[in-house]
Formats: structure tokens, sequence, C-alpha cells
């Protein structure tokens, strides 16, 4: 079978980028399977994406001579072999929903994600990754130790060499210095009631309140907290005969789901960051 890689890249727009793009892969021997791009106006800035195969270059050598042809177009961008699972690190605390959601998608195939290893500050779900036979370390974090702790996760993280950090109910705050080493690679999920109902216990706080909608929102983790570019957000209706446990239960499906979107999306590539937001080819 042909290797297939997928390119994405962003740039200041001109007029004949898509033709110069086609025509490079053309040059190369690369045969189009699937493209998307797209050009925003406020920013004047470019965006794409392209799966293609390709069987007269291996993966080196066609960066080197994407590095040439990038530069006279001042490009940003990355080329990744299709069949390479990104390699991922998961972060929970004592929620696990999303946890198990993300761990059996990847078991039935459904993700293209690699787990190497499971973080938690509690112990609650080490016979869950066992289970999955994925290393789990346990790091507790207090106010005291939470340098020493956040230390010990960037280690793991880099000794296995994550593109990707996934916070599945991960809560607690990441200082600003872990998530600048994150940057563009860690994704949050949170119930999209915030900034109405922050704290503890938000759907109680949704149910006295008498909510109609319920949600969940997925983003890039950023030192701002929770306002990180978002990748993708998704409602439930709710009303007068729901019981705070029918919206807790409704709200955890959500957070779930949206979550699974956003890594997938991700994981394939398909997200690229546009400022403070993203553009997702879907």
């Amino acid at each position: 079978m042909t290797p297939a890689y997928i390119l994405t890249l962003s740039c200041p727009d001109r007029l004949g980028l898509v033709h110069a793009v086609s025509g490079f892969l053309l040059e190369h021997g690369g045969n189009i399977e699937e493209a998307a791009q797209y050009n925003d106006d406020a920013t004047g800035l470019f965006f794409m994406r392209v799966q293609f195969a390709c069987a007269e270059h291996d993966c080196a050598t066609l960066k080197e001579h994407l590095a040439r042809f990038a530069e006279p177009y001042a490009m940003r961008w990355s080329l990744h072999a299709k069949s390479e699972a990104m390699r991922t690190v998961l972060m929970v605390s004592r929620e696990g929903h999303c946890l198990n959601d993300l761990l059996f998608r990847v078991k039935s195939g459904l993700l293209p994600i690699d787990i190497r290893a499971i973080i938690s500050n509690h112990r609650d779900f080490y016979q869950l990754a066992a289970s999955y036979n994925i290393p789990f370390h346990h790091i507790p974090v207090t106010a005291a130790t939470k340098a020493q702790a956040e230390a010990r996760q960037y280690e793991i993280i880099e000794s296995e060499g994550a593109e990707l950090v996934v916070l599945a109910r991960y809560m607690q705050v990441l200082s600003n210095e872990l998530c600048t080493k994150l940057a563009g690679r860690a994704i949050n999920i949170h119930h999209s009631f915030l900034p109405s109902f922050k704290g503890a216990k938000p759907y109680y706080q949704a149910h006295d309140r008498g909510v109609k909608l319920i949600g969940a929102t997925a983003h890039y983790v950023t030192a701002d907290l929770d306002e990180g570019p978002i990748i993708e957000q998704d409602v439930a209706r709710a009303d007068h005969t729901d019981a705070v446990e029918d919206l807790t239960a409704r709200g955890r499906d959500t957070e779930s789901l949206v979550l699974a979107r956003a890594v997938k999306w991700h994981s394939e590539h398909r997200v690229l960051l546009n400022g403070h937001k993203t553009v997702v080819f879907r």
C-alpha cells in the first residue's frame, strides 16, 4: 500500500496558493486524496490540510523539500505519516466518564491515538488503566508540592514522546509554566456553564436556576483558565422535570462525546490554530 501523509499549513494569503501546493505535491509524486482550505479575511491568513499518497519519497525527504518550498510563502507547516497513531498522555482525577470513553474508543479502533500513560492525582483508576495495559502514574498534588508534581508530570509526558495531552476531567489548575510548555498540544474539557456557574457542583447550580440547555466545551489549554481556543462544543436539552442526577448524567455524556470529537480531530491533524480561535477541517 502506498504510504499516505497529512500536510497542514498556514501562511499569509495570496493568489495561487492552492495551485502552488498541489503543484509541489505533483512534482514530488504525491497523489491528493483529500484537501480542504480556508481563507480568513479578518486575519489575512490562508489555512490548508492535504492528505496525499506518495511512493517516491519518505517522510524525512518530503520534509526537506517542503522546508525549501515553504520559505518564500512564510508558511508554518507540519507533515505526518497517516499511519502513525499520535502518542498521547491522559490526565484524570476522580470523574472517570471521559477517561473510560476514550479508552474504549481507542480499544475499538475509533481513535487514532497511542495512549502511552495515564497520570492522576488520585488512585481511583489504576485498575482501569491496568485492564487496558497502560502505565498508571499516581502523582498527588498539594499547594506545597505542586511544582514538584508538575515537574514529574512533564517528565513523563516528554519521556513518552507525547504529541498530545488530554485533561480528561483532571481537576487541577495547571501552572502558567506547564501551560506554556504544552501550548497547542493539551486539550481540556469542561461543562459549558462557565462562566455562569463556576466553582463546585455546577450541575446543582444549573438545576437551581432552571437551565434549558446544558453542554460541554473542548478547548486547548492556555494560562488563561478555560479560555483557550475552542475546538468543539455541543448541548443537550433540559426541562423542569429533570433532577440534578439527570442533568449530571446527560452532561457527562455530552462531555465525553465532545472531548472524543476534539481528540479525534486533533489526532487526525484537522485542527489549526488561528490566534485565539481554531480552524477545524472536519
